[in-house]
């Protein structure tokens, strides 16, 4: 036995130094203090390193550079990467990156040749003089290495499980650019009167709603005009454009930013543009330009018919139209008998109840924010606003998380005598007012609709079935 008792072996201290190591493991995984597991980024170095290369090329409008980041074999994207360069050369940017977020992000087509990634990678960039926050935008890059370098081979092989992403307006065709006193407007059709009419009437709108919205916001508006409703939806991340079909504008950022407003644009659909008289076109630019300005006071908590409402209430603002006439849906279901019985819930501003039920979810919320500001004033208007945002999860996120494609505020149905077209459900936006999330508070309310009623009680001084009741008989008295 050598003089030693069986089962008291001392241990060596490289077997003390595994047993810690094995301790501190199962310790930090019981405490949650394990330490991050790597990024993608920091998994394939080499791929950051050309990502970051293909930024700068951009960034110094370096076209040579730029295609080395091309998989010199995939001659096809390579050449609509070469035209998407050339399409960017009047964009005025003051920043251009990309960040690998992800790894096998999608399935990878059989065939061909040499190691290759599924990868899923953030575009930020943002406009000089413009943005104060990047656009994000996701894509879905296809990567092959060669002779020791990561390269980008397609970006269209996740297509077929749905991996799209977002095309920018560069990826359509050669950008044009029309300036105005606080409006940038992006169009890839050639057509001068176009721009400069959405640039006047984007002019026009951000006083307007400067005189309305009292907040901090930058009093700028970047509007993009694509030449075709499939390629708006584009934009949008969609390659369905049935659902913006009759859709004169929408509004777009990224949800999930807390500190900040995330860049907005304004994305115009040329067919239902075209159809909208004078009062049409302004009435959508500014409802859109509003919701560029409300951004940082609007939420997850913020009801659609408030948010939809306030926007349409300042397009209204100076028109002195009637009620009856700038609300025609919801006038003639009052005259037949049908007023509503509650406030517009997030579901009614969609396409599956119809057009008419949608039209009429817009003219009750702009008739509930024009009884807040009849009865109780604009500064109270404004400071309800800013009191039913609150405890929403941060500026912006009404719409889906940061990893999400972009959320959109749809333009509004704006009456009888404009043309406008009614517009689709919000992308992303919560889920019904009036509706349980799941969670209660102690009286049994929705979280959210308890919320709701302490804002009204804080700046109104009525709770929310109070306010519905006085707000029905104002669409009765305005609408009869």
């Amino acid at each position: 036995m050598s003089g030693q008792r069986a089962g008291r072996r001392r241990p060596s201290r490289a077997g003390v130094a595994g047993c810690a190591a094995l301790l501190f493991a199962l310790l930090a995984q019981l405490t949650g203090c394990a330490p991050p597991a790597p990024s993608s980024a920091d998994r394939f170095p080499d791929v950051q390193r050309m990502l970051d290369a293909r930024a700068l090329a951009v960034r110094d409008r370096d076209a040579a550079a730029f295609l080395d980041t091309t998989d010199p074999r995939a001659t096809g994207y390579r050449a609509r990467q070469r035209e998407m360069f050339g399409n960017l050369a009047a964009v005025p940017l003051a920043d251009w990156r990309y960040d690998l977020v992800a790894t096998g992000a999608f399935p990878l087509p059989d065939g061909g040749s040499g190691e290759r990634l599924a990868a899923r990678v953030r575009l930020r960039y943002r406009l000089k003089g413009f943005d104060t926050a990047p656009v994000s935008s996701v894509q879905y890059l296809t990567l092959t290495a060669r002779d020791g370098r990561w390269r980008i081979s397609s970006d269209t092989d996740g297509a077929a499980a749905g991996r799209t992403g977002a095309r920018q307006l560069w990826d359509q065709g050669p950008v044009h650019l029309v300036r105005g006193r606080h409006t940038l407007v992006l169009g890839t059709a050639a057509d001068p009167a176009r721009l400069r009419d959405l640039a006047d009437r984007a002019d026009a709108a951000v006083p307007a709603v400067r005189a309305a919205w009292r907040g901090e916001w930058p009093g700028q508006v970047v509007v993009e005009a694509p030449d075709s409703v499939g390629r708006m939806a584009q934009l949008l991340g969609s390659d369905d454009p049935s659902g913006y079909t009759g859709i004169a504008a929408v509004t777009t950022t990224e949800a999930g930013t807390a500190a900040a407003a995330p860049a907005d644009r304004v994305i115009v659909n040329p067919d239902a543009y075209d159809e909208l008289n004078d009062l049409g076109r302004t009435v959508v630019l500014t409802h859109e330009t509003t919701h560029v300005a409300t951004r940082t006071a609007t939420t997850a908590a913020t009801p659609l018919w408030l948010s939809e409402g306030f926007a349409d209430w300042v397009a209204y603002r100076g028109s002195r139209r009637a009620p009856a006439v700038a609300a025609p849906e919801l006038s003639r279901a009052v005259a037949a008998g049908q007023l509503p019985g509650r406030l517009p819930a997030d579901g009614d501003f969609g396409f599956k109840g119809g057009a008419d039920r949608l039209a009429r979810a817009y003219e009750g919320g702009w008739l509930a924010c024009r009884m807040i500001a009849d009865k109780w004033g604009e500064a109270k208007l404004m400071a309800f606003y800013r009191e039913a945002g609150k405890s929403g999860g941060g500026p912006g996120n009404a719409g889906p998380p940061a990893s999400a494609e972009p959320s959109a505020s749809v333009a509004p149905s704006a009456g009888a005598g404009t043309g406008t077209p009614s517009g689709p459900a919000v992308s992303g936006a919560p889920g019904p007012s009036g509706t349980s999330s799941g969670t209660t508070e102690d009286d049994g309310q929705p979280v959210r609709e308890a919320r709701l009623d302490r804002a009204m009680r804080a700046q109104l001084g009525v709770g929310l079935a109070e306010f519905t009741r006085q707000w029905r008989a104002y669409v009765k008295g305005e609408l009869h």
